[in-house]
C-alpha cells in the first residue's frame, strides 16, 4: 500500500507544481496580446489606407455621387484653404495673356517670363504694337513662342480694336479672341471678375475622372457634368481645389496615394505608392518643400508655409523643384 500510495502522492505533487506553470504559461500567452493592442492603432492611424476603399458600385446613386463628389471638395477646402490662381498677374490683361501662355508648359515658366514681357508692354495698345520678332524672343522659354506670340498679339489687336483697350467680362465675349478657349475664359471670368466657372484642365480632368465624377472625356462635357454636381457658386474653388491636388499630390505618373488626406474617399486608391513613407517623397510644392509656381503669391499661401517660385535665370536646381505641372 506504501509502495502504491507513494507514487500516488509524487503524482500528486507533481500535479499541484504544474498548476502554477500552467497559470504562467497563460499569463505569457495573454501578457504579448495586450502589448500589441497599441501596435494595431498605431498601424491604422499611419497608414489611413491600409484598407483599400472599395470602388463605389457602377449602379451608384445620383444622389451618392453628388454626396461623395461634395465631401472630397469639403476635405480638399480644408487642406488648400490658401488655394489660388497660380499665375502671376495684377489685373484681367495680364490674366488674360498669362493664360493663353500657359499652354503646353507650367504656370512657373510663364510667372518667370511674364514680368519682362509686360514692363515692356504693359497695356493690349502697346502690345498690339509690338514687334513680333522682339515678342518671340521673350516668350521663346514658354515653348510654341511663335504660335503665342500671334495669339497674345491677335489678342491685344481685338481688345484694342473691339472691346475699347478692355478684357470683357462676359463668356461669348472672351472666346472671341485669339487663342482664348472656354477654359482660358472661366479662368478669367472666376479670377479677373468673380464669376463662377469651372477651369477644366489636364489635372482637373485626371482627377475626377479617377474619382468617377463622369466618365466624360470631352473637357465641354466633363465641365458640365461636374458644374451639375455642385452650386455654381462653388465652380471656382472646386477648380483650385481639385488642380491644386493634382499638381501636388495625385500626379499622373506616380499619384502618392499612402500620402493622399482624401485616400479613404477615392476610388482610385492604390493606382500609385501606397506606403506611406515612400508616398511622401512624393509631395511637391508646399507640401514637399519646394517652391511654388508663383514668384508673388498671395500672403495666405506664405503663411501657409508656401514658397515662392525662383525667377527667371535662378539656378537649375531651385527652379527645377518647382518645375512641374
Amino acid at each position: 500500500m506504501r509502495k502504491t500510495t507513494a507514487p500516488t502522492k509524487k503524482a500528486s505533487a507533481t500535479t499541484k507544481k504544474a498548476a502554477p506553470a500552467k497559470k504562467a504559461a497563460r499569463t505569457a500567452t495573454k501578457a504579448p496580446a495586450k502589448k500589441a493592442t497599441p501596435t494595431k492603432t498605431t498601424t491604422k492611424k499611419a497608414a489611413p489606407a491600409e484598407v483599400t476603399p472599395a470602388k463605389p458600385p457602377r449602379n451608384e446613386s445620383r444622389t451618392a455621387l453628388v454626396r461623395r463628389a461634395r465631401r472630397i471638395n469639403r476635405e480638399l477646402a480644408e487642406i488648400y484653404p490658401y488655394a489660388h490662381p497660380e499665375l502671376d498677374f495684377e489685373n484681367s490683361f495680364q490674366l488674360v495673356i498669362a493664360t493663353v501662355l500657359s499652354a503646353q508648359t507650367t504656370d512657373l515658366r510663364v510667372n518667370q517670363t511674364t514680368p519682362t514681357l509686360f514692363a515692356k508692354y504693359p497695356t493690349p495698345e502697346d502690345l498690339a504694337a509690338a514687334n513680333p520678332e522682339e515678342v518671340e524672343e521673350i516668350l521663346r522659354p514658354t515653348g510654341f513662342f511663335r504660335a503665342k506670340t500671334k495669339s497674345v498679339i491677335g489678342l491685344s489687336k481685338a481688345l484694342r480694336d473691339d472691346f475699347g483697350g478692355e478684357v470683357p467680362g462676359r463668356l461669348e465675349d472672351l472666346v472671341k479672341l485669339p487663342g482664348v478657349g472656354r477654359k482660358t475664359a472661366f479662368v478669367v471670368l472666376g479670377n479677373a471678375f468673380g464669376r463662377p466657372g469651372i477651369t477644366v484642365d489636364t489635372h482637373f480632368q485626371r482627377l475626377v475622372r479617377r474619382w468617377q465624377w463622369t466618365d466624360e472625356k470631352e473637357p465641354d462635357k466633363i465641365e458640365a457634368a461636374v458644374g451639375a454636381l455642385f452650386p455654381k457658386s462653388d465652380w471656382t474653388d472646386l477648380s483650385h481645389h481639385v488642380i491644386w491636388h493634382g499638381r501636388r499630390i495625385c500626379h499622373a505618373r506616380k499619384p502618392a496615394c499612402g500620402a493622399c488626406p482624401i485616400a479613404p474617399l477615392c476610388p482610385a486608391y492604390g493606382e500609385g505608392e501606397t506606403d506611406p513613407e515612400k508616398a511622401r517623397k512624393l509631395l511637391k510644392y508646399e507640401k514637399g518643400g519646394f517652391p511654388g509656381q508663383r514668384l508673388k503669391p498671395p500672403q495666405a499661401y506664405l503663411d501657409a508655409g508656401g514658397i515662392p517660385a525662383p525667377p527667371l535665370g535662378a539656378p537649375a536646381s531651385s527652379a527645377s523643384s518647382a518645375d512641374s505641372g
